[in-house]
């Protein structure tokens, strides 16, 4: 199911006319490397692993939709952030991928 989303996302990213092609670069590969995250995470956290794949993907999804809203952005945004909140110190790389995640999504300028 996490795979299936992240795939979605991917999917999503590589047909987005919104993007300019270096964005959409930095966002698969920001992506693929989430999903290597997610995989150890979820070996011991299943439902967290699941909750920040849907965060990235209601994230991803907000910020490529063909009409902005920029609330919507900014809440599924916080919703990522906060659904790495915790990690710090067992996941240090997968809150960095997050944080950049957000960063590059926040700054489409929506």
């Amino acid at each position: 199911m996490i795979h299936e989303t992240l795939s979605k996302i991917e999917a999503r990213l590589e047909h987005a006319g919104s993007l300019g092609e270096d964005t959409r670069r930095e966002l698969l590969t920001l992506i693929a490397t989430l999903k290597q995250e997610i995989t150890h995470l979820s070996e011991t956290d299943a439902d967290q692993a699941q909750s920040i794949a849907g965060f990235a993907e209601a994230s991803t999804h907000e910020a490529t939709r063909a009409t902005p809203k920029p609330e919507l952005l900014t809440y599924s945004l916080d919703g990522l952030s906060a659904s790495v909140a915790g990690f710090e110190e067992s996941h240090p790389h997968l809150v960095h991928i997050v944080n950049r995640i957000c960063a590059t999504l926040s700054n489409l300028g929506i």
